[in-house]
């Protein structure tokens, strides 16, 4: 097993990753946040050359899951963190969210689905704490770039939470 830096030529594989585990959210998700496929190829395009730089968990030679992190101002976000639905649930994510906060010094926050119960429980298990929906709303404008209706549906969790500094 190894954790590395995604290759420019596993772009499709980086992307089947993301489109086979995010099929979990069909159904849960608002139906107007849902689509086909959930990233394309030129979203993920958009994403690394907006900074998110993508790392993969590798075993015998095959790429089980990736997450993202993209530095922006003064934090760091987790960015598009899927792990092939048969890989689910033997510590992949984590030890790719270790590996990611063993970067950085600077606080961490993700964003997900209010709906994403497990996404939400895997964060937290990581040491990651929901922030009010208050700060989640301000958090999403100043750190994202995404629809009002995606404000309005997602979560904010931050390590360490705010008042930890």
């Amino acid at each position: 097993m190894t954790v590395r830096p995604c290759r420019d030529n596993e772009r499709e594989d980086i992307i089947a990753i993301i489109n086979s585990a995010a099929e979990a959210y069909r159904g849960v998700i608002p139906a107007d946040r849902w689509r086909e496929p959930y990233m394309p190829a030129h979203e993920l395009d958009h994403e690394i050359a907006a900074g998110v730089a993508f790392w993969g968990y590798e075993t015998d030679g095959a790429l089980l899951g990736v997450m993202g992190i993209q530095p922006v101002r003064d934090v760091d976000l987790i960015r598009h963190a899927y792990v092939l639905p048969e890989s689910q649930g033997h510590g992949i994510g984590g030890v790719l969210l270790e590996h990611l906060r063993t970067m950085t010094t600077r606080r961490m926050l993700v964003g997900t689905w209010a709906a994403a119960g497990w996404a939400i429980s895997f964060y937290k298990r990581h040491g990651f704490e929901a922030t009010s929906p208050q700060q989640k709303t301000a958090l999403l404008k100043t750190y994202w770039t995404i629809p009002d209706r995606q404000i309005e549906t997602s979560v904010v969790l931050a390590n360490p939470a705010f008042g930890e500094d």
